[in-house]
């Protein structure tokens, strides 16, 4: 089993996923669901996940996803993602996803999201991973970027907790 000391970089754990958009996945107005791009996004951010801790993992939170353009029946849409930030035993992986009219060759930022993974051990207990190395100035951005929105994500949990415990205290 590798080592959770192990530094490593996001090339190491980098995934890219392509699909093609078939009728299953489409709406009355040949467009993709919001649902199947969602799955594929948390398919592609799992894998990268996984692939860094060398662990089984779990989606712990999905940051605001904004879904910018359309994606067409016949298109193809390319998920990439990579780790931008390790805890203890967590990271978060952001994923882009385009998609390219495949006629014309146009292509399209259709989405992107930040999500957060919890390593899990033998027992389903959070487990430490490795930590992540940036080694070009945008991996540091991204891991810089990362920091703050997980003090963001840690503060909203925070409020939430206390707004469930005291509402747990009314009922």
């Amino acid at each position: 089993m590798p080592s959770t000391d192990k530094v490593k970089s996001p090339a190491e754990s980098w995934v890219e996923m392509t699909e093609m958009v078939l009728p299953q996945h489409t709406n009355a107005l040949g467009t993709v669901f919001g649902g199947v791009v969602m799955s594929w996004v948390d398919i592609a951010a799992a894998t990268c996940a996984m692939r860094h801790a060398a662990k089984t993992v779990v989606t712990a939170s999905i940051d605001a996803m904004h879904f910018i353009s359309p994606i067409r029946l016949g298109w193809i849409v390319t998920l990439k993602s990579a780790v931008n930030y390790t805890s203890t035993t967590s990271c978060e992986v952001g994923v882009r996803v385009t998609a390219e009219n495949p006629l014309t060759g146009e292509k399209f930022h259709t989405a992107s999201a930040y999500l957060t993974f919890v390593a899990l051990d033998s027992f389903g207990r959070a487990t430490p991973i490795p930590q992540i190395k940036p080694g070009t100035a945008e991996e540091i951005q991204r891991m810089e970027d990362a920091k703050a929105r997980r003090h963001a994500r840690l503060e909203l949990r925070d409020r939430l907790v206390k707004r469930d415990n005291r509402d747990k205290g009314h009922t």
